[in-house]
Parts: C-alpha cells; sequence; structure tokens
C-alpha cells in the first residue's frame, strides 16, 4: 500500500496542496478516497489475479509474478498489457516525483541553478535506478522510503491539533 499510494509517506499532500478547493478538509478526503481505491481495488485485484491463477508463486518474484499470473489467465497478451500498464505507472510516477521535488525546491529557493542541478540528479537517479538488480533497488527503495515516512510520521503528530481545528471547523460548517 505505502508503494501503490503513498499513505503515510507524505509525498501525495504535495499534489494535493495544489487544488484550488473551499476548504483543506474536502481535498484530504479526496485524498483518503484515492487510498481506499487504490489499495483495494487495484491492489486486491492483482493479489486475486496471482493466488487465482495457479502460477508458483514461490518461483519469480515483483512484476514477473503478475505478468506470469496474467499470461496464464488470459495468454499472451497478459505479458504485454503489464508491460504497457507499468511503464506507464513508472512514467507518471518519475513525473509526479520530480514535480514534487521542483515544488519542494523552489519553496526554498528560487534559483534557477539549483532547479537545473536538482534535474540533473534527479536524472542520474533514475537512470541508476533502471540498471540495478530488482531486489538491490527494492533495498534502497525500502530504505529511503522507511527514512521518509518517519520524519512524516513526525510531522503528523506536531500537525494533529491543526487537522483537529480544520476538520472541526469543516463539519461545523457542513452543518450550518
Amino acid at each position: 500500500g505505502l508503494f501503490s499510494n503513498e499513505a503515510g509517506e507524505g509525498s501525495a499532500p504535495n499534489a494535493a496542496a495544489t487544488a484550488s478547493v473551499s476548504h483543506p478538509v474536502k481535498q484530504g478526503l479526496i485524498q483518503a478516497l484515492g487510498v481506499f481505491a487504490d489499495t483495494l481495488v487495484v491492489c486486491s485485484c492483482t493479489a486475486f489475479v496471482i493466488l487465482c491463477s495457479g502460477v508458483d508463486y514461490t518461483a519469480s518474484n515483483g512484476i514477473q509474478l503478475t505478468q506470469n499470473a496474467l499470461t496464464h489467465e488470459i495468454g499472451s497478451i497478459g505479458n504485454s498489457f503489464i508491460a504497457a500498464v507499468i511503464w506507464l505507472f513508472a512514467f507518471s510516477t518519475i513525473i509526479a516525483n520530480c514535480y514534487y521535488g521542483e515544488t519542494n525546491l523552489l519553496f526554498f529557493t528560487k534559483s534557477k541553478l539549483a532547479l537545473f542541478i536538482y534535474r540533473i540528479l534527479a536524472s542520474v537517479c533514475v537512470m541508476t535506478g533502471a540498471l540495478l538488480t530488482l531486489d538491490l533497488a527494492w533495498s534502497i527503495i525500502d530504505l529511503c522510503m522507511a527514512m521518509i515516512t518517519i520524519c512524516n510520521l513526525i510531522a503528523i503528530i506536531f500537525l494533529f491539533p491543526k487537522v483537529k481545528f480544520l476538520v472541526d471547523d469543516y463539519l461545523s460548517q457542513k452543518k450550518e
């Protein structure tokens, strides 16, 4: 769930913060709906395809397991379908994360040089990630996501009073 919808990790609020809504709680509820739909629909459907296909799930891992399961169920088109979907997910993830990084960098500095250096570093990271073994890439990602999530959870604790105030305000406005 953390990798598919970033719940608790703290990067999705960067995109949510750019939305124009009448009350911030409305956008928070939309974000929660996205987590719900992604986890219960996309992740569960993928798991059910794997479990119901009857393929040996100990023989492969990662995307190969999903490709094997779908190919077993619907034929050779399953392999191409999963490859296309993963390409779209990967491409949109790269764009989104680069956007998040740029907006955060621009919050701290308006320097065009800093932005250029960030874009070069992001490109190097994307290329390096594409060349790593699956196990090494996932280990690095796990470590980075754990560090980001710990920082975000600490921030959530400190922001709780403000969130409670906003939710109470939203509910009172909705009552009126």
